[in-house]
């Protein structure tokens, strides 16, 4: 009769929510794995609905508190998408190229501070071996305070652009309800600069962690940039050749309910699991790297492809080279647009508008898909980077536990967070596991 036991996790530590995880050993290998998310459903899509197009993106926002910008672009492309696909003059519907550029730099702040929250407070802790931040700014204060610099320097950003850090109240559909001023946003090169010189040093200290040996095949899926990195803007594309609009992405990325989950998982075609993110981000928009974020990339021994999940890390501190590179260049350049939004045109009240956008939020691809009817929103559908990441996120742990089985239950543990970490920078789950039990059977 074959050996058989499972490795109960009650409480999975760090991530957006609330789950817990389980393992199933038969024979010294790992025959399954389940990653129960139990977090309350919060029906965001069915709020939306009767609400007018021009409250979404404060909506929306309010999904994340570290990533709001992330949810207010992605609406508002699909919304101006919506509008753009009834008219015959598609540009009477596009936002001005200074107010696309400003947008840009406002995406640019929340990279910074996403990025510098997880590398510094979330995942750079598991590689000395500490508990929390705490713990780790014993050991480096200096660290500590870079990490707190960079994600200042983000806010200020956010701050400057959309009004505030946390849900912006400077965003709507068409652009913003005020541009900052020539004065305000040229104040934020000399912190940029700072936050540059401080990011090129991120990357010098996370590419000399002890990384797993841990590589994995993913079926990356990402923004591709037409000339730039993609952050608010993009075609979606795959390391396999796939190459759609957002509306083309949203008729094959198929989610599904399972029993163990209250988050829906995404596959490619109903069958293919795949994982967006920092990694695919960067396997799929190499050549688009700017020029300080490639020659870091390099010097840190990345290479062109990155398959470890672990050394993801490496990979935020580059984008977050390419978020101060970028947003210096459009602080540099930078004239207030005027007007500072595009207004949507009048179509006729019974007719049906339907758009999707996609962006890039820092932990990977987000979709919003929106159906109209008389400026209400009749339907929507969000696709967060956690839905579709999180088939990946299983197999990476049943890699994981396959190859750290020997260790101790505490080992597993610690390595199984990592695991996770590795593609969630969210601060809502802060606390350790509480509990990891082994089930024997005979």
């Amino acid at each position: 009769m074959a050996a058989e036991h499972s490795v109960e996790v009650g409480l999975l530590a760090r991530i957006e929510g609330e789950s817990g995880l389980r393992v199933v050993v038969e024979d010294g290998a790992v025959s399954a794995v389940a990653l129960n998310i139990f977090e309350p459903p919060r029906f965001f899509e069915a709020l939306l609905v009767g609400r007018g197009y021009q409250e979404v993106p404060d909506i929306t926002a309010r999904i994340c508190g570290i990533c709001p910008v992330a949810y207010q672009m992605t609406s508002c492309a699909a919304i101006e998408e919506a509008f753009c696909g009834a008219l015959e003059n598609a540009f009477v519907a596009t936002p001005l190229p200074q107010v696309q550029q400003l947008r840009r730099l406002l995406y640019c702040g929340e990279w910074l501070q996403s990025h510098a929250l997880h590398v510094y407070f979330l995942h750079a802790p598991d590689f000395f071996g500490c508990q929390d931040a705490v713990e780790l700014g014993a050991l480096d204060g200096g660290a500590l305070r870079r990490g707190l610099a960079l994600k200042n320097t983000g806010n200020l950003v956010m701050t400057t652009v959309g009004g505030r850090a946390v849900h912006p109240v400077n965003v709507r559909v068409g652009g913003f309800y005020k541009a900052p001023t020539l004065e305000a946003v040229r104040a934020l090169e000399r912190p940029l600069r700072q936050a540059l010189a401080a990011s090129l040093e991120t990357v010098e200290w996370v590419s000399g962690f002890d990384f797993p040996d841990v590589e994995q095949d993913y079926l990356f899926v990402a923004l591709k940039g037409a000339g730039s990195y993609p952050i608010e803007a993009g075609r979606v594309a795959s390391s396999a050749g796939l190459d759609c609009t957002a509306a083309e992405f949203a008729e094959i990325a198929i989610e599904e309910h399972v029993a163990r989950s209250t988050a829906l998982h995404s596959r490619l075609y109903g069958r293919l699991p795949y994982l967006t993110g920092p990694l695919a981000r960067y396997a799929l928009n190499w050549p688009l790297l700017t020029p300080l974020a490639r020659q870091a990339a390099l010097a840190a021994g990345l290479g062109t492809v990155c398959r470890n999940p672990f050394r993801s890390i490496v990979v935020r501190a580059v984008e977050m080279v390419l978020a101060c590179e970028e947003a210096l260049r459009v602080v540099t350049s930078y004239q207030p647009p005027s007007p500072a939004f595009t207004p949507m045109p009048e179509v006729p009240s019974e007719q049906l508008l339907s758009g999707a956008g996609a962006t890039e939020a820092p932990r990977g691809l987000l979709l919003h898909s929106y159906e109209l009817r008389d400026g209400l929103v009749t339907k929507a559908r969000i696709m967060p980077p956690t839905s579709q990441n999180q088939l990946a996120i299983e197999g990476d742990l049943g890699a994981v536990a396959q190859q750290y089985l020997g260790g101790g239950e505490e080992e597993l543990t610690r390595r199984a967070e990592m695991a996770v970490r590795n593609h969630d920078p969210c601060i809502s789950c802060a606390a350790h596991f509480l509990k990891v039990t082994i089930e024997k059977k005979p």
